[in-house]
């Protein structure tokens, strides 16, 4: 949603939501929707406001209703050519450009040429294969069995209230489901379960789960297994994978969708960059090297959730009325809030990512350098805290603004008088050194300058900040601490470069599953 905002999307993508954010913000473990409840969580996935952590809450919201947006989205950019129904079959490269052989449903061929490719294309990423790229890591031997069904009067029988999504604790059929909209329309996992007998037993396993007759009508099936897989390489010459393309996660935590739209928007304002004319040319091979990382650490963080579900929180006795079950149930929910809690607040491998040892982030004199946090698995120091490497810490500004709202779609030197600068006079030089290295180079540059107020002075940091556009902080310092141009060169991955900037380019193309 942060990136939906900044897209100016997200009010978009909240009117077609089914769900609204105030609807609920609970997850409940339950041993059946009529049953009884084990225990519960709330305040969950950013579906409640933390004062200034963030500017747009989460959302609930089925993936094809966001695909859909998108798409729309997409087809209304001038820029791009939307173009459904078509296979990629081939791929040839060389230093001139890329050239993308796709196939109609007719077997008609065509060729599209590009500067650069990007293949969006899933887990079975034709563009992965023809790169000869190949994923590495485990996968889970249980199968799971998923189904979206349309259930009217099931919420007359549930005795929780709404959630996010219920974990069924019932030896019959351990699952997770949740609602699709508040009508009739649910989604559901059953642990354990393969393709045959889901698509035999998929009502007697919805009941059970449900805890009465749900008169449930299947509309689809999905059988999958969960996959902690990561690509040996990411990109090959112009050719870039993002997505499922490049890694695979089990999808407890949700973290998923989120890694894969960090990996685009990444990639994404470096190929604008490029393709503008004031990227370097080492700036597209940093997003590996940014990006890895982040998708190691979702990668394990999903994995630890997946050695607990509800398969795993089975016990005796949690449905019967007597001590014995009164027992049973509080000592489950005292296992569920140990061991899930992480599960369902987990922010900080969200807006806590740091990213370490990029050739275009540079550590700053005043700021907190990355490194020791991102090691640990998240941003763990103070969240108005200014460091390099990480997501600027928001603020609400004295107008009502958010803070990110503030800033450029390019690059953008904030700058914060509260910070240790020397005189006014200096400053303003300091300004003006950076906006003349930045229309040397072409590189789009916002000065965005906080009036004292509260925000402000909550965040803790030097004068200049510089952002990118993806609103990590590359560099922090204070004014006349450093060498401008040589900085810029750094952050736009042009250091030893000599070229002047590049001619207007042939499109990229995205190709997506």
């Amino acid at each position: 949603m942060h990136h939906m905002r900044r897209w100016q999307l997200a009010d978009r993508l909240r009117a077609l939501a089914p769900l609204p954010t105030d609807w609920t913000q609970d997850v409940v473990f339950c041993t059946s929707l009529a049953g009884r409840e084990l225990s519960r969580f709330t305040g969950v996935l950013g579906l409640v406001h933390e004062g200034d952590r963030f500017p747009e809450l989460g959302q609930q919201v089925p993936q094809y209703v966001l695909e859909e947006l998108l798409r729309d989205a997409v087809d209304e950019l001038g820029t791009c050519t939307f173009a459904p129904g078509v296979t990629v079959t081939g791929l040839e490269q060389d230093d001139d450009g890329a050239r993308v052989t796709v196939t109609d449903a007719a077997g008609a061929t065509s060729t599209i040429a590009a500067e650069y490719v990007i293949g969006c294309d899933g887990p079975r990423s034709t563009v992965r294969e023809l790169i000869g790229s190949s994923y590495s890591g485990d996968h889970a031997l249980r199968p799971n069995f998923g189904m979206v069904f349309r259930a009217p009067g099931l919420w007359e029988h549930v005795g929780h209230g709404p959630a996010v999504h219920y974990w069924i604790i019932n030896s019959v059929a351990p699952a997770l489901a949740g609602p699709l909209d508040q009508t009739d329309m649910w989604w559901i996992i059953a642990f354990g379960v393969d393709r045959e007998t889901g698509e035999r037993e998929g009502q007697r396993l919805i009941d059970a789960a449900a805890g009465v007759a749900a008169g449930a009508t299947v509309e689809s099936t999905d059988s999958w297994t969960a996959r902690m897989q990561i690509v040996d390489r990411m990109h090959r010459g112009r050719v870039f994978l993002a997505g499922d393309a490049a890694h695979l996660n089990p999808p407890f935590g949700g973290h998923g969708l989120n890694t894969g739209l960090g990996d685009a928007v990444d990639l994404g304002w470096k190929l604008a960059a490029v393709l503008d004319g004031w990227g370097g040319s080492s700036l597209l091979d940093s997003y590996e090297v940014e990006r890895r990382p982040i998708q190691e650490q979702v990668i394990a963080e999903a994995a630890a959730n997946l050695a607990v579900t509800s398969a795993e929180l089975l016990a005796d006795n949690l449905d019967e009325d007597d001590e014995a079950g009164e027992q049973a149930r509080h000592a489950a929910g005292v296992r569920i809030q140990e061991v899930k809690r992480q599960e369902f607040h987990s922010l900080e491998l969200v807006l806590g990512i740091e990213i370490s040892n990029s050739p275009v982030i540079v550590p700053g004199e005043g700021a907190e350098a990355c490194g020791a946090a991102a090691e640990r698995g998240s941003g763990s120091g103070n969240a108005s805290e200014i460091r390099v490497g990480a997501l600027l810490p928001h603020r609400w500004l004295a107008d009502g603004r958010s803070l990110y709202d503030a800033l450029g779609e390019g690059m953008t030197l904030l700058v914060l008088s509260g910070g240790a600068s020397a005189s006014a006079a200096g400053l303003r030089a300091e300004i003006s050194a950076w906006k003349a290295a930045a229309d040397a180079r072409s590189v789009p540059l916002t000065v965005a300058e906080l009036e004292e107020n509260r925000a402000e002075r909550e965040l803790a940091g030097p004068t200049l900040v510089l952002v990118r556009p993806d609103q990590y902080v590359a560099w922090a310092g204070e004014a006349a601490s450093a060498d401008v141009a040589d900085l810029l060169d750094r952050i736009r991955g042009a250091s030893g470069d000599h070229s002047g900037p590049a001619s207007a380019p042939v499109p990229a193309v995205a190709i997506g599953g």
